[in-house]
């Protein structure tokens, strides 16, 4: 059964960092592309950042380009997203979200993904 937790959300105020983790579980870790999106109040989800972890490929949304770094611990099946420089922006539901065989130009696209973690809540105060 595939698994993903994700963790590591929280209240931060602007400028600050979080780190999520996304914990995967019951797949080839390495044969995956682990994604994060983001579901802000009245939005639609959208991708933020996702890596293909068998060759590393990334995909970083332009919003967040420069202040999100996602990174693989294939050792151990867990998915990070360093977040700096958060702004109220940033403000959403961080889901992580798993795939097989996802082409790098697909990596930031919902529907590129076939399962997906519970949410954790990020909150940016001004």
């Amino acid at each position: 059964e595939v698994q993903l937790q994700a963790s590591g959300g929280g209240l931060v105020q602007a400028g600050g960092s979080l780190r999520l983790s996304c914990a995967a579980s019951g797949f080839t870790f390495g044969d995956y592309a682990i994604g994060w999106f983001r579901q802000a109040p009245g939005k639609e989800r959208e991708g933020v950042s996702c890596i293909s972890s068998g060759d590393g490929g990334t995909y970083y949304a332009n919003s967040v380009k420069g202040r999100f770094t996602i990174s693989s611990d294939n050792a151990k099946n867990t998915v990070y997203l360093q977040m700096n420089s958060l702004g109220p922006e940033d403000t959403a539901v961080y889901y992580c979200a798993a795939a097989p065989r996802v082409i790098l130009s697909s990596l930031g696209t919902a529907s590129s993904y076939v399962y997906w973690g519970q949410g954790t809540q990020v909150t940016v105060s001004s």
